[in-house]
């Protein structure tokens, strides 16, 4: 009898969950894209926003984001707050033959974004992550060490979850002290953020901070109106920033490089390969070591990425590498080639020996007033030895009309802080 009552009842409850319209596992699914109502045994530390607003849209943003998991697989995601969803569900367009997915969400902080991660990235299985966070962890108060233990934690799922995706991690943004967000703090933040990534050559770190701050160290008005959210103008500078270093990882510029040579040029570098160049013992520059026919150098510094010599982040943050030419040139000649920086970056070309400093000029100097250089884009350098001195130009103005250089000697490229790319790398000898 006791056997039959509870046959009847395991019936009944099976029964009643099938034909249920709403079964456990779905409402255990929408309870987890909800805010958790206390902080009690989540990960992390810090702040979680609760405003009845905040959780109106986290739980709008993520129940939207749970119905395209399928379509948005191996995405470039971008991940952060309110700077990254205003870039809109397609980042604005900015990087064309891309997937790209958002999950930005406005006013989140860095515990925030932990919490959600597995499910609003990591089930994306994504092709690589660019992460922006940090500010609004300012405005509720966090110190900078909380923020930066929370952005660890990040790095370590994603790292756990594929130790090969590129992480492209922004410096926080700059803002004011009238946001609550002062140039102290977010610079001591993003000093913690510069620690926390050294060495690690899964995460390329980029100077986005020093991209956007003023003298004072503050946001501009011209490109923040609000001191805190970028308009068009500011989107544009952080994609122009961004797309070097997903070139370099081979989500943009796919295609070779179709330049062809004017008559009396020999290409310096095939676009393929880093054959002609090589290391050289740094004081005489006689001994050396040839990387022909290999795409990228024995420490992985110079890399020959689709028609791009590139000189990739160095994980310590700075690291001065050089690479040669392995033939010297004794002729009178005229030197073209074009460069990319990333924000800041720091490099240089050498003729025959002595250094002609190429950078990221506006930011990192020392040519700070030229007219025609174009941030983050592609700019022409062109340097005629005759005899002993040298006139080098960039994009037509001069950057030093007499420089003195030896009798003979190779060709040099440096390497130092950010990423520097070089292409088109032609001379002619007479």
């Amino acid at each position: 009898m006791k056997r039959s009552i509870w046959f009847s009842l395991l019936f009944s409850f099976t029964l009643g969950l099938l034909l249920s319209p709403t079964l456990p596992v779905k409402a255990q699914d929408a309870t987890s894209l909800q805010i958790p109502v206390t902080d009690e045994g989540l990960p992390g530390s810090g702040p979680i926003r609760r405003y009845p607003w905040f959780q109106k849209l986290w739980v709008q943003k993520r129940t939207q984001w749970s119905k395209e998991i399928d379509k948005d697989q191996k995405s470039l995601v971008f991940l952060g707050d309110s700077i990254t969803q205003g870039w809109g569900p397609r980042m604005g367009n900015s990087f064309p033959g891309v997937k790209v997915a958002n999950r930005g969400i406005s006013g989140d902080t860095t515990r925030g974004v932990l919490i959600r991660l597995q499910q609003d990235v990591l089930s994306l299985n994504p092709s690589g992550v660019v992460l922006l966070v940090g500010t609004n962890d300012l405005e509720e108060g966090a110190d900078a060490e909380i923020i930066a233990g929370n952005l660890m934690l990040i790095l370590q799922e994603l790292k756990n979850h594929n130790a090969e995706m590129p992480v492209i991690l922004c410096r926080v943004f700059p803002s004011s002290a009238s946001k609550k967000r002062p140039v102290q703090q977010i610079q001591k933040i993003n000093d913690l953020y510069a620690t926390a990534v050294k060495g690690d050559a899964q995460i390329t770190l980029i100077n986005t901070w020093k991209l956007f701050a003023d003298s004072n160290g503050n946001a501009k008005v011209s490109e923040f109106p609000d001191l805190l959210h970028p308009n068009k103008t500011g989107y544009d500078k952080w994609a122009a920033a961004l797309r070097p270093i997903l070139a370099t990882h081979q989500f943009l510029e796919t295609e070779p490089d179709e330049f062809q040579l004017e008559p009396g040029f020999k290409s310096l570098f095939n676009g393929r390969d880093l054959t002609g160049w090589g290391f050289r013992e740094k004081k005489t520059l006689n001994k050396q070591i040839d990387f022909d026919r290999k795409t990228e150098s024995n420490d992985g510094r110079y890399v020959a990425v689709n028609g791009r010599l590139v000189v990739t982040t160095p994980p310590e943050g700075r690291r001065i590498q050089q690479l040669w030419t392995t033939r010297a040139f004794a002729k009178d000649f005229v030197l073209k080639l074009e460069f990319r920086a990333t924000p800041n970056a720091d490099s240089g070309v050498f003729i025959r020996k002595p250094q002609l400093q190429c950078r990221d000029y506006p930011l990192a100097g020392p040519y700070k007033d030229l007219k025609n250089y174009k941030p983050q884009d592609w700019n022409e350098m062109v340097v005629t030895v005759k005899g002993n001195s040298a006139y080098c130009t960039c994009n037509g103005e001069v950057l030093n009309a007499d420089m003195k250089v030896p009798s003979t000697g190779p060709i040099g490229l440096e390497g130092d802080r950010g990423q520097m790319e070089y292409r088109r790398i032609r001379i002619m000898e007479w």
